[in-house]
């Protein structure tokens, strides 16, 4: 089973900042899609932001601009820095590993907690 190694999560403050990081193996890295969802409490799971191995970059509109999503090639790791957080911004955030274009399942993360409080 391939495992999604997530950290980063945590509790701030309203205007604070985070860092995720998401390690997933190189043979998955280097071949796949992969990006962030999360679910806030209570609702659905939202996309935040994917990244293609090329470095083309997707965003959910309620980003505006305070998270960046990138690829450390070194650790094979996907990083989301998160500013500006708000306190709409807690949820659980997995990591995801697309596979849809293989028709296969994808590849999901156990989560990670960020609670933003005001």
């Amino acid at each position: 089973q391939v495992q999604l190694i997530e950290s980063g999560g945590g509790l701030v403050q309203a205007g604070e900042s985070l860092r995720l990081s998401c390690t997933a193996p190189g043979n998955i890295f280097s071949i796949n899609t992969m990006g962030w969802y999360r679910q806030p409490p209570g609702k659905q799971r939202e996309l935040v932001a994917t990244i293609t191995t090329s470095g083309r970059t997707t965003y959910g509109d309620f980003v505006k601009g305070r998270f960046t999503i990138s690829r450390d090639n070194a650790n094979t790791a996907v990083i989301l820095q998160m500013n500006s957080l708000k306190p709409e911004d807690t949820a659980v955030y997995y990591c995801n590993v697309d596979r849809h274009y293989l028709g296969a399942l994808d590849y999901w993360g156990q989560g990670t907690q960020v609670t933003v409080s005001s």
